[in-house]
């Protein structure tokens, strides 16, 4: 991830740091910086509500105008629940999550951590059953009155030590990739038994099965 600097470090600082990519950029970094550079438009910040428009303006020197209702309406700031009796432990919802606030393991019940969500919405699509809702955390409160500097600070970290994370592990699974690059002698099977299914097809198929189980459980 690029360091930014100048405007695009300032317009940063001004956002809730959700990171829910509704604004239409990977995350809000990226929105910071074509803002910055005149690609975007102070109105398309959601979380931010009239308040954080009002700062965008300010930082940018544009006139404050209503927030585009083609990112999204201002509202109170929600936290994502999980329905554990119907989670089948798919691990996507903590793939989606951009500040790891999603616990849990595979075919296990997962978890999310209400402290660490920031409400960016994006497990509900990816989740197979359903099983995920949005309390809203806030009550009348929208915008920066339902969000504080501090938690829009946290948040930034979680998800910069998050995006660490994964690109370590991407190093680290092409450095192994890298030392397998040597071919070994492939063995033929024994008689006429079948080659071993690969791992992602079990996985595949454990999901499957889990989602056959979760529809099962639904139909009663």
């Amino acid at each position: 991830m690029p360091l930014l600097e100048g405007l695009a470090a300032r317009i940063d600082a001004a956002l809730p740091q959700t990171q829910c990519t509704r604004c239409g950029y990977a995350d809000c970094a990226a929105y910071a910086q074509a803002l910055a550079q005149g690609e975007a438009g102070i109105d398309q910040c959601p979380p931010g509500g009239a308040q954080g428009i009002a700062r965008l303006a300010a930082l940018t020197g544009q006139a404050v105008r209503p927030l585009d209702p083609r990112f999204g309406t201002e509202g109170p700031r929600s936290v994502a629940v999980i329905d554990e009796d119907w989670c089948i432990g798919c691990t996507l919802c903590i793939k989606a999550c951009p500040t790891d606030a999603i616990i849990g393991a595979n075919k296990l019940m997962h978890t999310v951590l209400a402290a660490h969500c920031t409400g960016c919405e994006l497990c509900i699509p990816v989740c197979p059953v359903d099983c995920i809702v949005l309390d809203n955390a806030s009550g009348t409160a929208t915008g920066w009155s339902a969000w504080s500097p501090d938690q829009a600070q946290a948040a930034r970290q979680r998800y910069h030590q998050r995006q660490q994370r994964l690109a370590q592990d991407a190093a680290d699974a092409t450095q192994r990739l890298e030392q397998q690059a040597e071919p070994t002698p492939a063995l033929a099977p024994a008689g006429n038994a079948a080659p071993a299914a690969a791992p992602a097809d079990g996985k595949q198929a454990a999901i499957a099965a889990a989602l056959a189980r979760a529809r099962a459980r639904r139909a009663v």
